[in-house]
């Protein structure tokens, strides 16, 4: 059993920035995908960002990219998303999620497990 906490999450002005982090613990976290989604009220999860066990790969939805970046340490079993140039529609929880086959790419059926999340509001 993979069990993820999330954090880092906040208030933030457009324009602002934050870094989220995910803690693993229950398993071996250097041969997970990982990634981070969010959800939005009334929207379906979405995925943000993933990271490939050996940090060859990353992967972003469109709307991140250059703003965003996910990053992992294998020896502290964390994974980070760094997001910058904030805007309001970023407000959403925030969730990371284990993919136990070592890809991070995207779908929310391709991960098996889940954090609780971690809100990130974005005013204008």
């Amino acid at each position: 059993q993979v069990h993820l906490v999330e954090s880092g999450g906040g208030l933030v002005q457009a324009g602002g920035s934050l870094r989220l982090s995910c803690a693993a613990s229950g398993g071996t976290f250097s041969i997970y995908g990982m990634g981070w989604f969010r959800q939005a009220p009334g929207k379906e999860r979405e995925f943000v960002a993933g990271i490939s066990r050996n940090v060859a790969y990353t992967y972003y939805t469109d709307s991140v990219k250059g703003r965003f970046t996910i990053s992992r340490d294998n020896a502290k079993n964390t994974v980070y998303l760094r997001m910058n140039n904030l805007q309001p529609d970023d407000t959403a929880v925030y969730y990371c999620a284990a993919d136990l086959g070592g890809l991070g790419r995207g779908g929310t059926s391709k991960y098996d497990y889940w954090g609780q999340g971690t809100q990130v509001t974005v005013s204008s």
